[in-house]
């Protein structure tokens, strides 16, 4: 018998804590509307060598509906629409109440977490959609910024990423969703506007690499859902399908990921690489098998 309570601790305990060496900062980059099934078609240089200098998937999926805010939220809470309650496109509050509150007044996020198990991190959000702002606690996070353009997410970033070198980041554009909606999925403005994007991601990289902690960084770059014709919200696989990379350090090179991983396995990760503990309300799993 104690030798099986042993075992159980053991394992509860490297599972609470169980953390990668030396990664001291994490960058998100979400990019809203991006689906997987479109990249094969477009030019995204930084992208394909992040993915050919680590792990990678183009068949992780979203949560359903495949709307915004409720797969964002699912990024940041650890779980899905069933337990945060965010169950539309621009959900504002939950429409089901949330299965647990934190001390915010939210569903736990992996933000708060971070703030809370290490009040020294600093945290950034730099988004330009506003729904983004609804899905976090404001108090938990050191730079809480809303922008007008993706051009504007890059530039500040990079510049909060020279100065403050951030503990977690998030980098959020919308201008490929943007596309989608105005002109189409799979169209070549909407390529072009994942070209624009994969661009800003290298002013990103760059800038790591200028604060001198590309040794100590973990890059995601991950969406909400994709999208067909001019919409999303649907079933489809070109709508559910995200892509799901992660660069860095310790991360496996040219790892094609070929477990399941849904979005809400992204907080996860962050969480499991940073050594939080997370609320038993998360279902999210993290992606051991990247590193």
């Amino acid at each position: 018998m104690k030798r099986i309570l042993l075992s159980a601790f053991i394992f509860s305990s490297f599972s609470l804590y169980a953390q990668v060496r030396g990664i001291r900062h994490i960058i998100l980059i979400g990019v809203d509307g991006m689906g997987a099934n479109y990249l094969h078609d477009a030019q995204i240089p930084v992208m394909t060598s992040m993915m050919q200098a680590g792990a990678y998937t183009l068949h992780a999926r979203c949560v359903s509906p495949s709307s915004s805010a409720d797969n964002w939220a699912s990024m940041f809470m650890g779980a899905g629409p069933e337990l945060h309650g965010y169950t539309e496109w621009n959900s504002s509050k939950p429409e089901i109440p949330s299965r647990e509150l934190d001390h915010y007044g939210i569903f736990p996020t992996i933000y708060a977490l971070l703030h809370d198990q290490d009040p020294k991190a600093h945290i950034s959000m730099i988004y330009d959609w506003q729904g983004i702002g609804y899905l976090f606690p404001a108090q938990a996070v050191n730079d809480n910024i809303f922008l007008q353009s993706d051009s504007m997410v890059a530039a500040t970033a990079v510049q909060l990423i020279k100065e403050k070198k951030p503990t977690l980041m998030l980098a959020y554009f919308s201008e490929v969703d943007g596309a989608g909606h105005g002109i189409g999925w799979g169209t070549p403005a909407y390529l072009r506007a994942i070209e624009r994007t994969d661009r800003h991601i290298g002013e990103i990289l760059q800038a790591v690499k200028d604060a001198g902690i590309a040794d100590q960084t973990v890059v995601i770059v991950s969406a909400d859902h994709g999208g067909i014709n001019k919409g999303h919200g649907g079933k489809t696989l070109n709508e559910m399908e995200i892509p799901w990379i992660i660069y860095g350090r310790n991360v496996q090179k040219g790892r094609e990921l070929t477990s399941s991983i849904m979005t809400y396995d992204t907080a996860a990760t962050i969480a499991w690489i940073l050594g939080l503990r997370t609320p038993q309300s998360w279902i999210g799993r993290p992606v051991r098998t990247a590193f």
